[in-house]
């Protein structure tokens, strides 16, 4: 399947993901089987521009099924998750801040694979700025292996509880099989709406 956005560019995948491997075989399978996805499609990566991982994982994937890959990482962390030197771009930023906003100005949707914290904030802060209206672009949650059945759990919780609305609850797109998943994003893609500058959040 090939697929692009009406934009001057193939359509953009944002993928946030762990620095780690994680414990499960599983986990490193399916990050290659995204970035093996988003390169057949004709899409381009954009991820946080390490090498060790998930991170290398998906970005390595990718490259190797042609996709255009474009990582953005702080100056700070570039021997802690270690650069990747062989991607189609490499930004090196100042801060975090810079880190986050660029990465969702180059994407035209967002996907999470298996993380810890820093795969946790970049999730929830884009799905924060979805609800507030500086975008309109698709979220996605790859569940592998229920990684992230317990946190569905509770955040289905913050519905009941009345801290959160369905309507919220409903941005975020929710699978455990890669295509039909990517299939869903891009079918909720929403080219040319206007959306609020993200450098002003």
């Amino acid at each position: 399947m090939s697929t692009t956005s009406v934009s001057d560019h193939p359509f953009s995948l944002c993928v946030y993901c762990g620095s780690r491997a994680g414990d499960r075989p599983a986990y490193a399978e399916q990050a290659r089987r995204l970035g093996t996805a988003i390169g057949r499609r004709g899409w381009r990566l954009v991820y946080g521009g390490g090498r060790a991982g998930l991170m290398g994982e998906v970005a390595d994937a990718a490259l190797a099924a042609g996709a255009s890959v474009i990582g953005v990482i702080p100056d700070s962390l570039m021997r802690l998750e270690v650069g990747h030197a062989g991607l189609s771009e490499l930004h090196v930023v100042h801060s975090m801040h810079e880190r986050k906003q660029m990465m969702a100005e180059r994407a035209d949707a967002f996907i999470a694979l298996p993380g810890g914290i820093g795969t946790f904030e970049e999730l929830f802060e884009v799905w924060t700025w979805r609800h507030l209206g500086y975008h309109q672009r698709p979220i996605g949650l790859l569940d592998v292996e229920g990684y992230y059945g317990t946190l569905v759990a509770f955040l289905r919780q913050g519905v009941d509880a009345g801290f959160m609305s369905e309507a919220q609850m409903a941005m975020l797109a929710v699978g455990d099989d890669i295509e039909p998943l990517l299939d869903a994003l891009y079918a909720l893609r929403s080219p040319g709406v206007a959306e609020r500058p993200l450098d002003r959040i």
